[in-house]
Parts: C-alpha cells; structure tokens; sequence
C-alpha cells in the first residue's frame, strides 16, 4: 500500500508492477518508492499543468499535497505563497523535497511528512488539497483518501484530483482494455454530499504531455473539482 507518483505530466513509468525484478518476489509499497525516489532526480520537479491552472486564480493559503513525489507542485505552491504540506510514503521523497524547499528559500512555507496514506492522514484544514495521478501499483484504498482529503478542506476549499484518461507511451501500463475512471465515476465512488460539497469541474481535457526521456504524445486527464461549501455541524 501506497501514495502516487506525482510527477509532472503525470508520470506512471517507474510504476511498473511490484518490482522491478519481474522474477524476484512481490516488493512492499514502502521499499518501491523509496528506491524510486532514490534513483531519480530531475524529472519530476515541475508544477503540474493543471494545477498550476487551478491554483493561479486562488489567494493563496494552506495547501495539501498527497502524493508529493518529486515535489514541483509542492514548490511551486511554496512559491506562489501557499503553506504547503507535503506527504508522500516515502521518506527519500520527503526529505528531497524539504531539502529543495530550503534551497529555494521557501522552507518557511513547507512541511514535510512521511504517510503511508492507506494508514495515516496529515492533521489539519486545509484551503486546497492536490491530488495528481493519485495512481499506485499496490493495493490502497483510494475512495476512502480522496474522502478524507474532502473532509480535510475549509470551508470554501478546494479539492483538485487530476487522474490518467488515456495511457501514454512512457506508461508503465499498456494494457489496451485498461479502464480509466472518469470523472463523473470518481465523483460518484466519493459520495460527497450535496449540502456540503458542489462538483466546479469535471470533465477530460486533452494536452500535451513530456515523458521522461523528453518523448511528447497528446494525452487525456480526468479532472474533478470539489468544494466544501460550508462548515460541518
């Protein structure tokens, strides 16, 4: 069990099963992304485009990240002026991220914490929480984080999850009969309540999007956009 790889368009490559020995035993969640994010380095490290897109026209205030990876959309939230909380599973990843965070001089405005997600959920409210390509190749209860997360916002907060609607060419998963949940499906297995959360955006965009080798392909993402609408009872 464990978080995504959020990397920037998207990236699911390094996702390629439980190991990367095909032949060797199942590996854990924990120890995959901790040798994911150790051996990779720059990739990774810019904002994704959709939340870049969403979050340009906020005032900007407390900002989850689940998933963080890499960390550009954490440091560029930092950057915008957000308050960013970053999780990811893995430690590497976290601690890369807060080491890029002081080496840009936007530490004060990050925190960093380990969560295996299937297990623990940060603390706090938050105006706006990212979900991008919330994707893992081990078992999680995604519903049940992306719920979470939905309770986790303020009142009037965003919750903004970008998911895979088409398989690109770098994708670890090739699979042609592969079913992408739409957006309309996600809003539906979230069960939010009307009195509280109003969908702004669902719908599946077309772009072009950069592999790790720099490889382009047009690809599709599945966008949902939820907000808190008022305070709980």
């Amino acid at each position: 069990m464990g978080t995504a790889d959020t990397s920037a368009d998207g990236d699911t490559s390094a996702a390629a099963g439980t190991s990367d020995d095909r032949h060797g035993p199942p590996e854990d969640a924990t120890r995959f992304w901790e040798r994911h994010y150790s051996t990779r380095r720059a990739w990774g490290t810019r904002v994704n485009p959709l939340l870049a897109e969403t979050a340009a026209v906020l005032r900007p205030g407390t900002a989850l990240d689940l998933g963080c990876g890499a960390g550009g959309d954490t440091i560029w939230l930092a950057q915008q002026g957000w308050n960013v909380t970053a999780v990811d599973i893995s430690g590497t990843a976290v601690t890369q991220v807060q080491a890029r965070a002081d080496e840009l001089g936007v530490a004060d405005r990050v925190t960093t914490e380990r969560h295996d997600l299937s297990e623990s959920f940060p603390d706090g409210r938050y105006d706006l929480v990212s979900a991008q390509y919330f994707h893992t190749p081990f078992p999680m209860a995604r519903t049940q984080v992306l719920r979470a997360a939905a309770h986790a916002l303020l009142p009037g907060g965003l919750l903004l999850i970008v998911d895979h609607g088409s398989t690109a060419p770098w994708s670890w998963n090739q699979d042609p009969d592969i079913h992408y949940p739409t957006p309309a499906e996600t809003a539906a297995e979230l069960d939010l309540g009307p009195s509280l959360w109003s969908v702004l955006r669902a719908d599946m965009p077309r772009r072009q999007a950069t592999g790790p080798a720099g490889e382009t392909a047009t690809v599709v993402d599945n966008v949902l956009l939820v907000q808190r609408t008022t305070a709980p009872n």
